[in-house]
């Protein structure tokens, strides 16, 4: 099978599209796997794009941290432009609770906590994720980290009101600033896409009821239009609602939010953080949708010199050279077939073992 090859990754299936382009999943040819993000041809035409897209490149390069899916390479020059990061299994946050329901109030906290540590490595970077919404959150093994960080800066105002298809909820979580265009943007711009993610995480709401684009950016826009904050635990209702107010100077900082998120997890729970990780990593994590290499390219057909190993080689291998312990091996059998397709089923559900 011939597959399409982006920037030396093979493409083999497709992760999803956003406003940014088409993300596919992909391997490299030492069975890596990746998400390849295709930017989309309008957006890198732009004048100047491909140069801000080469400059937040090298700031994504400094993100660091288990709450961000790490940068694995890119090419902003390339027809088409794209970039590869670090493919985390599981859903995404509104799959999760599209699919299951809210989380729980400790574990949403605990959630949002390390979400406001990934956050703060991406500040320290002087980078802003500028786009922070349930879709951006993948609910890995580990917990949630983020993606796309750093990158709709790409995505003029204009994209979202006139491409079809361009808005994909992101509106939702925009902050006021944001809305009213302005470009001098600052790390409040996170806290209160923070704050906009926790509240659906928690209720299943946005901020605003369901309006085409411009009425809900309208509503954004307004001061005294407050977002809806109803279902939120009176333990968060304060918390949130700072954190999303319209000045954005009287936002809290990361550090506080991160602070008040784990004394409500603890609090409202009776356990450790520790448990808690456990707990919302068997809540959330789906490992039914991870995808794996594909067998055509982690099989190995041949010996890479071309000739066997042993010089009149059988592919058998002398009794006394196997060990007894493992209880995978069948007995009586002197091959070593059972211990290839043993170490085959280890590598097919971690391909990077």
């Amino acid at each position: 099978m011939v597959r399409e090859r982006i920037g030396g990754y093979e493409i083999v299936a497709p992760l999803g599209s956003g406003g940014m382009g088409d993300v596919f999943f992909a391997v490299s040819p030492t069975a890596e796997r990746v998400a390849v993000k295709v930017i989309k041809q309008h957006l890198i035409e732009a004048p100047t794009v491909r140069e801000r897209f080469a400059a937040e490149v090298d700031s994504l390069k400094l993100v660091y941290g288990s709450r961000v899916a790490r940068l694995e390479g890119a090419d902003p020059y390339a027809q088409p432009a794209w970039l590869a990061v670090e493919y985390v299994p599981g859903a995404t946050l509104r799959q999760h609770v599209d699919a299951r329901g809210p989380l729980p109030l400790p574990l949403a906290a605990l959630a949002g906590a390390m979400l406001a540590e990934g956050l703060d490595k991406v500040h320290q970077v002087k980078l802003l994720h500028r786009d922070l919404k349930p879709q951006n959150i993948i609910l890995g093994p580990d917990g949630p980290k983020l993606i796309d960080f750093g990158l709709a800066i790409l995505i003029e105002r204009h994209a979202y009101l006139t491409e079809p298809g361009a808005l994909a909820g992101t509106p939702a979580y925009m902050s006021p600033e944001q809305v009213k265009g302005e470009r001098e943007l600052t790390e409040a711009v996170d806290i209160y896409g923070l704050a906009a993610t926790l509240v659906f995480a928690l209720t299943g709401h946005g901020l605003y009821p369901s309006a085409n684009s411009w009425n809900l950016l309208l509503r954004i826009s307004e001061p005294d239009d407050l977002p809806d904050l109803s279902g939120v635990p009176g333990e968060l209702a304060q918390l949130f609602g700072t954190m999303l107010a319209f000045d954005p100077t009287a936002r809290p900082g990361l550090h506080d939010v991160r602070t008040r998120l784990l004394a409500v997890a603890t609090a409202t729970s009776g356990r450790s953080i520790h448990a808690l990780r456990r707990e919302l990593a068997a809540l959330t994590y789906d490992g039914e949708t991870e995808l794996l290499v594909p067998p055509d390219l982690d099989d190995p057909k041949q010996d890479p010199e071309g000739s066997p190993l042993v010089e009149g080689d059988t592919g058998t291998t002398p009794e006394s050279t196997l060990t007894t312990a493992d209880p995978d091996r069948p007995a009586g059998r002197s091959d070593v077939t059972w211990l290839v397709d043993k170490i085959r089923r280890q590598y097919a559900r971690r391909a990077t073992l």
